[in-house]
């Protein structure tokens, strides 16, 4: 299976991070549709980011993956748009047994959701500690709100997106305004650049040089063109992503 493993940071407990729901393909037997979700494991939480549009894809992935949903103690859900969150009420049917962290902002529709599954709602405004060493930018304001998940391992920064909607160099920049002095090792996830143009996404990649991201997995709404560009610009420091992906970082 691929992935990548790389030491970072002087803690010794390892953070395992698994794309379980994407529209881009890389490990033969997964299911591929419109929509993101990962795993993460941090050694004390398990964490599931997003939970894609179809719940019986995205536990299907998870199985084919020898991957328990039982286990997951957490949801960060990044927006309420449903190829984000579509896949919630079939987990929830499994294991209401969760804390489930999403917007303030969120459609009341999904908020009963959680509620009557007997899952713990924790929606989220502000920059805030979700769970140790980890977490969400907080709800970023913009014609769709939507917050992303942040992990600190020692000084560097593992930083998640959903879709980026309220724009991929904002929420970087939301990120260094908290940790000004952390560096941003890993930036994973969809950064809604499939309609930008080349000189736009040139723009955007010298945002990311400026801040001195070190690696890029663009992945769900990235776009191919973006991801070619990304791919050229960081070489060996660009990781392709897609459904089976896992990153070991140690």
């Amino acid at each position: 299976m691929p992935e990548i493993s790389k030491t970072i940071g002087n803690e010794n407990d390892t953070i395992t991070i698994t794309i379980l729901y994407d529209n881009n393909p890389l490990i033969e037997g997964l299911q591929t549709d419109w929509g993101f979700a990962c795993f993460i494991d941090t050694g004390k939480n398990k964490i599931l980011f997003d939970t894609g549009d179809n719940g019986n894809i995205l536990l299907s992935n998870m199985k084919k993956l020898h991957m328990d949903f039982q286990i997951i103690d957490t949801v960060f859900l990044s927006h309420f748009h449903h190829d984000h969150t579509g896949g919630l009420r079939k987990l929830l049917q499994f294991n209401p047994n969760v804390n489930v962290c999403f917007p303030q902002s969120f459609p009341a529709e999904l908020v009963t959701l959680i509620n009557e599954s007997g899952a713990k709602p924790v929606p989220v405004s502000d920059f805030t500690e979700i769970l140790p060493q980890i977490f969400s930018t907080g709800e970023i304001k913009a014609a769709i709100p939507e917050q992303s998940l942040v992990i600190r391992k020692g000084k560097d920064l593992i930083i998640i997106t959903g879709c980026a909607h309220p724009g991929i160099v904002t929420i970087l920049k939301k990120v260094k305004s908290e940790f000004p002095d952390e560096i941003i090792y890993l930036v994973l996830g969809g950064f809604h650049l499939h309609r930008f143009n080349e000189d736009e996404i040139n723009d955007v990649i010298h945002e990311f040089s400026d801040m001195g991201v070190l690696n890029v997995a663009p992945t769900h709404c990235s776009g191919d063109n973006a991801r070619s560009m990304f791919r050229d610009v960081f070489d060996a420091d660009y990781e392709e992503a897609g459904v089976g992906k896992v990153f070991i970082i140690k």
